[in-house]
């Protein structure tokens, strides 16, 4: 049997048992957690636009985050943690669902100029799983997921609602609050999303402290909410730090006196405010009692934005990027007594596996006829074993007239960046993408390049655009295109070359 055979079919065998555990995700690996019938909390943290090195526990040598780094030490922590998309609106959309974006036509950031699209409740989100199982379910900060009435967090399964349903916004109250005022006296029906008066459930709300200690004071509230109905809860806490607009207060500030680059002071002192946000919930869950119980996981929605303070250290490009600065982010867990505390957790895992894993430790039934594109992670983390081996992971973020893709399988990472030549890299031992191997493996890179293309097969047409342009040109030059993206040159045959 030929190399290409043997790969081919043991892609096959891989994909169909996939499949089979994704049927069953609720049910699987929940022999660790069964000591107790009482299903454990679960906040789960997003930062938005955070960078790989930005966090102490990943390295960070300039940015503080001590109350991050008190999870880190008593839990654990994440090399290779992967979101389905380097932009915000798709990876979002992807975490909620548990699908790649390009399967529900979700591709693309939602658009500014127009509210009445947005991910449908056809596809059940994991909020709704949970609700199903008995949780109180809450989404504080950033949705952009869709502004009309029928995409609004209520319908898809939360019972509390506090943020903004917009891509951005805003951190100091007197902006929002000037332009709320504007509109009340000019009779304005429309405002710059960044500038929107925030909600609660569905009604405007003065917000009065900087947005993000907003958001981390209604996640307080949301646990005393959940330990006075003696239920368990799922909390998503979005908060739209460090996103731009970069802005901070005076006193986070001048904790960063050390840097400085004022984009960077400014950026450092966001997420600061973050990290500040999180200890302050962390202290509630131990006074109410709730903190053994309560899983907590981290990470961001896509790699750092370059430019704009961010650093993805030691990871090519950033925000945007198919590279691994785009879409591999710092992740951590934390839950006492299941979580080994100051492990180092080495393999990829999947912003897509949340869905699942949580729904299983939720002792949640799945939707009928549900799909996942994840699998129950926690059997995996708990035996220190790789979930995902022999398995593929991809990346795909489409542009003007062409796309960037990728795909990662084990120690192999095919990369078709820029319109340029596939490449091949050895991403365990070149974590920064520096060496392309791919004349001394071809036949590797071929085959990657073909199974991320069956993958494409059933991808869906893209349901909006960012940008009404980004739509027409995508007509115009009969996008996607993917008889270009997955056709492999002749740069395999030619002497393995570094960098670009």
């Amino acid at each position: 049997m030929t190399f290409n055979k043997k790969l081919s079919t043991l892609l096959w065998g891989t994909l169909i048992a996939v499949s089979v555990g994704n049927a069953s995700a609720a049910d699987a690996g929940q022999s660790k957690v069964d000591e107790s019938n009482e299903k454990p909390n679960i906040l789960f943290v997003l930062a938005d636009d955070l960078g790989y090195n930005d966090v102490g526990f990943n390295g960070s040598s300039d940015i503080k985050t001590p109350n991050l780094d008190g999870l880190a030490k008593n839990g654990m922590t994440f090399d290779a943690a992967y979101v389905a998309h380097p932009f915000c609106g798709p990876s979002r959309a992807a975490i909620m669902t548990g699908r790649y974006p390009h399967k529900i036509g979700a591709q693309f950031n939602l658009p500014e100029d127009n509210s009445n699209v947005g991910v449908s409740a056809d596809e059940p989100f994991i909020a709704q799983t949970m609700k199903n199982a008995g949780y109180f379910t809450g989404a504080m900060g950033k949705w952009h997921l869709g502004e009309a009435p029928q995409f609004h967090p209520n319908k898809h399964g939360f019972d509390e609602f506090y943020g903004f349903l917009g891509g951005g916004h805003n951190y100091f109250p007197e902006q929002f609050e000037a332009a709320y005022n504007k509109r009340v006296a000019q009779g304005m029906t429309n405002l710059n999303m960044y500038l929107t008066p925030l909600e609660h459930n569905g009604k405007e709300v003065r917000e009065s402290e900087y947005i993000t200690d907003g958001l981390s004071r209604e996640a307080v509230k949301f646990v005393d909410k959940a330990a006075a109905k003696k239920q368990p809860f799922f909390l998503y806490l979005a908060y739209n730090a460090p996103h731009v607009p970069l802005q901070a207060k005076e006193e986070d500030m001048a904790v960063f006196s050390q840097i400085k680059d004022e984009k960077r002071r400014t950026y450092a002192a966001m997420v600061y405010a973050v990290d500040r946000g999180v200890g302050r919930i962390v202290e509630q869950l131990k006074a109410n009692d709730q903190l053994d119980n309560t899983l907590i996981v981290f990470m961001s929605d896509n790699g750092g934005k370059l430019g704009k303070g961010a650093n993805n250290y030691p990871l090519k490009e950033g925000k945007g990027s198919v590279q691994e600065g785009g879409f591999r982010t710092p992740m951590l867990m934390h839950w006492p007594k299941h979580t080994k505390a100051g492990t180092r957790f080495a393999h990829p895992v999947l912003a897509l596996d949340l869905y699942p894993t949580f729904a299983a430790l939720g002792k949640a039934s799945l939707p009928e006829g549900k799909m996942l594109d994840g699998k129950n992670i926690w059997p995996a983390l708990q035996a220190n074993e790789a979930p995902h081996k022999d398995e593929f992971i991809y990346v795909l973020r489409h542009r003007n007239g062409y796309s960037d893709a990728a795909a990662r399988r084990n120690q192999f990472k095919a990369v078709k960046n820029h319109n340029d030549d596939w490449k091949l890299y050895n991403i365990a031992q070149d974590i920064s993408e520096d060496n392309d191997i791919s004349a001394q493996h071809p036949d590797i890179l071929r085959d990657m390049v073909s199974s991320m293309e069956s993958w494409s097969w059933n991808n869906q047409q893209p349901k909006w655009f960012h940008q009404s342009a980004e739509g027409a040109q995508w007509r115009l030059k009969a996008m996607p295109r993917f008889d270009q993206t997955f056709h492999v040159g002749d740069n395999t045959r030619n002497n393995s070359k570094k960098g670009h």
